[in-house]
């Protein structure tokens, strides 16, 4: 439904009779019952705020590059596909009234935008900051292009024109005008759409894109207006850029919740880091403080690439219970559009449905009082389809139908830590969090006690003890986590056994989440390897490779594994320095090496790192994560030698088997002896394979497995 866009002070549908403009107004009876009060909500129709005149900021340092990303047009576009998708009523006036009284809610109502006052703004600004962008307008083109190129570096990332000033009242006053018009019942939900946009700008300085801080504004009129009914509200940012002048500005208010989902990446995606150290970032452990602890939550994301699962995710597991504990009486959506999927500058991938999905499930909240304030967005395309899929879901069409991928493991891992950084502020968050400062000194880490266990077990067994390692770095890491039967230096048969912790599973109480020892098991499928080799009369060298080495500093209750550049650091310079003092200056004829889960990786770096294959019988691998390539520039012959000398068993759910080129690319000789298993999982494929591990190690025994050879690449 195309038709022209009706001027704001002449909105014939708005709220205000000032601005009514229709033909049968002078009947007071029938414009009575028609702006009547109605009481069910449902029956309210969906606010839309939007004004041309917000075009008019624009770039003052013009040339002949491309668009600033801000490009006025991001407002006409969102407005266009609003009249096209018949949201917005484009009609004659002389029907407006008919369709007002039948059917008030098919389309969306017309909020007059207007400028907010000095006195709504100094609210959460300044009067010296209002002052700079007031001074703008009465700024020389040639100073204004100056300033611009000036403040479009760094972390400022801005651009001024004649015209800013006007636009960015018109967007703090939109913005005033549409929470109020949602808070007092004139409509159930609306949406702003304004420029400039505003959660960047700080108290006193303006920033990224932003002059006002448009949202905390309207939140912060709407709380002193009207405190009765709108005491506690809550700003949730799905801006793919951290809001910091939001969070900065209520960062100690017990009464805003304050919830940003955002690109962190250690702090160098924008905004990045504050110069001030003592300001704080966006990082997950910015909590808020004093009265505002725990209204402050930022959900981190690790890199760019996040996408519809990972913002489910999140609003399953920590924006909604949060702010369903907290029971907003308003919530505000600073609605950025940069974390749509074809969004350049923000690089990730955010559908419609996934946008009308988190819409839909915040209008839950505050008995459905919904604003949704537009802030960042570059792509025309992306941030007018996603406007749209939020703005039907506002006027009550039920969201898309949506398969969610599964979610990335590092994000993932992000939205435990952010759990447990709220766990202290929320009931909701506390279930499975521990807090490892409260449990006490007399605390050990569960795979300590299970490594001791492990010893004294083999202790009793096979009388073996731990191997003293003489560096000290190396002894404070591995303590305890290599074991060698007495006499091993005279033994003439040796299994060299590099394998990662038992494997646990627990069944924790389902109501309260607590784990009792006898709900929970210890799966060691090494124990019978070590059983066998002590019966065939071989010495054995035990090491167990920790996930995690701790250290006595450490708080977190959860700490995720190393990833695989540090384990393979780790696992380097332990292998070889047992390799270097012991294996190789011992007269042992027959040595095999075996390497179970993750901690395969010492075989590798063993057989990469030392000329040691010629001492080497036969090597077994067990394998459920990563295939490692075994290959050398010095030694050519390295990865034939290890195609004909290994058994590589690989577990049967491995994602190698599941793409024909990865199955191909695997069975090359610098891989091993690869082998599928039908079992899945480490101790079910060690019980599977060790009768064939065991005749393949006897079958070797005092064979001569040194010789080159040719073979060529299967």
């Amino acid at each position: 439904m195309e038709g022209e866009d009706l001027a704001m002070t002449d909105a014939p549908n708005g709220f205000v009779d000032s601005h009514v403009d229709m033909e049968d107004r002078d009947d007071p009876t029938e414009a009575g019952e028609l702006f009547k009060p109605i009481p069910r909500l449902g029956l309210l129709p969906t606010g839309c705020c939007y004004d041309d005149r917000m075009k008019l900021h624009a770039n003052a340092d013009y040339g002949p590059s491309p668009h600033h990303p801000e490009d006025p047009r991001r407002i006409e576009e969102i407005m266009k596909i609003f009249k096209k998708a018949g949201l917005v009523y484009t009609g004659p006036d002389s029907e407006l009234a008919n369709v007002l009284r039948d059917n008030p809610t098919k389309y969306m109502w017309r909020i007059p935008a207007r400028p907010a006052t000095k006195q709504e703004i100094c609210t959460v600004h300044t009067p010296g900051h209002y002052d700079w962008v007031r001074e703008l307008s009465d700024t020389s083109t040639r100073e204004l292009r100056s300033l611009s190129h000036k403040l479009d570096q760094g972390r400022a990332s801005l651009y001024v024109g004649g015209m800013s000033y006007e636009a960015a009242l018109l967007a703090a006053g939109g913005c005033v005008e549409t929470c109020k018009n949602v808070v007092v019942g004139q409509v159930k939900n609306a949406f702003a759409i304004i420029r400039p946009p505003g959660h960047h700008a700080e108290y006193d300085v303006p920033m990224g894109f932003c002059l006002f801080n448009n949202v905390p504004i309207g939140a912060k009129v709407c709380q002193n207006e009207y405190p009765d009914t709108c005491r506690k509200v809550l700003i949730l940012d799905w801006d793919v850029h951290h809001g910091n002048g939001t969070q900065n500005m209520f960062y100690d208010d017990p009464n805003i919740l304050y919830i940003s989902l955002h690109v962190y990446d250690n702090g160098n995606f924008y905004p990045g880091k504050p110069d001030n150290p003592m300001i704080p970032d966006g990082d997950l452990d910015k909590v808020g403080e004093g009265p505002g602890r725990g209204k402050n939550v930022n959900i981190p994301w690790p890199s760019q690439g996040m996408g519809d699962g990972e913002y489910l995710a999140a609003f399953q597991k920590i924006v909604m219970p949060i702010a369903q504990e907290f029971n907003p009486d308003l919530v505000i959506i600073s609605a950025g559009f940069d974390a749509a999927d074809g969004d350049e500058l923000g690089g990730c991938f955010v559908t419609p449905a996934c946008y009308a999905h988190m819409t839909h499930m915040l209008m839950s909240l505050a008995g459905g009082k919904v604003a949704v304030c537009l802030e960042g967005g570059y792509n025309l395309k992306a941030i007018s389809n996603s406007a749209l899929a939020v703005a039907q879901t506002l006027m009550g069409e039920p969201p898309p139908q949506l398969k969610t991928p599964p979610i990335n493991k590092e994000a993932a891992r992000v939205l435990a830590r952010v759990q447990a950084a709220q766990a202290p502020f929320w009931e909701c968050m506390r279930p499975g969090i521990i807090d490892v400062r409260q449990l006490g000194e007399r605390t050990s880490r569960l795979h300590d006690v299970i490594r001791g266990y492990q010893r004294q077990i083999l202790s009793e067994k096979y009388g073996m003890i731990a191997l003293f390692i003489q560096r000290d770095v190396l002894y404070k890491s591995f303590e305890n986590q290599v074991l060698i039967t007495p006499g091993l230096q005279a033994k003439r048969k040796i299994i060299f056994i590099i394998h990662d912790p038992p494997e646990l599973k627990v069944m924790p109480d389902l109501v309260d989440n607590t784990v009792d020892p006898h709900n929970g098991f210890i799966m060691d499928g090494v124990m019978s390897y070590i059983d066998w080799a002590h019966q065939n009369d071989f010495g054995i060298l035990d090491v167990n490779i920790p996930h995690y080495i701790t250290h006595p500093e450490d708080m977190d209750a959860f700490t995720a594994r190393p990833d695989e550049r540090t384990l393979q650091r780790q696992i380097q310079d332990l292998v070889c320095y047992i390799w270097d003092n012991y294996l190789q200056l011992y007269d042992v004829e027959d040595l095999f090496v075996v390497g179970v889960g993750n901690a395969y990786l010492g075989v590798k770096v063993l057989l990469t790192n030392r000329d040691c294959k010629s001492r080497i019988q036969g090597v077994i691998n067990f394998v459920t994560g990563n295939l490692r390539p075994v290959k050398s520039e010095t030694d050519t012959d390295l990865s034939s030698w290890y195609k004909q000398n290994s058994l590589v068993y690989v577990t049967n759910d491995h994602a190698c088997w599941g793409d024909a080129d990865l199955k191909k690319k695997v069975l090359k000789k610098r891989f091993g002896g690869v082998q599928r298993s039908p079992e899945v999982g480490l101790n079910r494929m060690m019980e599977a394979h060790a009768k064939e591990v065991f005749e393949f190690i006897s079958n070797r025994a005092g064979k001569d497995t040194s010789g080159n050879t040719t073979e060529d690449e299967v």
